[in-house]
């Protein structure tokens, strides 16, 4: 499966790549654009969710790197719910 990184910027200024084992993240997000933590949050979500489905019916489980990824959004995330912010998609590397 082609997998990949979308590399983001938080409100605080720092850049993170986040994994996804699919491409599906280029559905869900555009590079240059910014997303309100929740908005973000929710399309990470989902766009994690099909990915690792696809990791489910190509090899028959779930990709826990996937589900870590996901974890780790919703912690970050978690810390900018109290100001309004927002993340910034900086670029996808294949």
């Amino acid at each position: 499966m082609p997998e990949m990184h979308v590399i983001v910027c938080w409100p605080d200024g720092t850049e993170e790549a986040c994994y996804s084992p699919s491409l599906v993240m280029k559905d869900f997000f555009v590079p240059g654009e910014a997303y309100t933590i929740d908005d973000f949050t929710s399309r990470a979500r989902q766009a994690l969710t099909i990915a690792s489905e696809r990791v489910r019916e190509k090899y028959g489980f779930a990709c826990s790197r996937a589900a870590a990824t996901l974890a780790t959004i919703e912690r970050r995330a978690s810390g900018f719910k109290t100001q309004p912010s927002s993340v910034t998609v900086i670029a996808f590397q294949e």
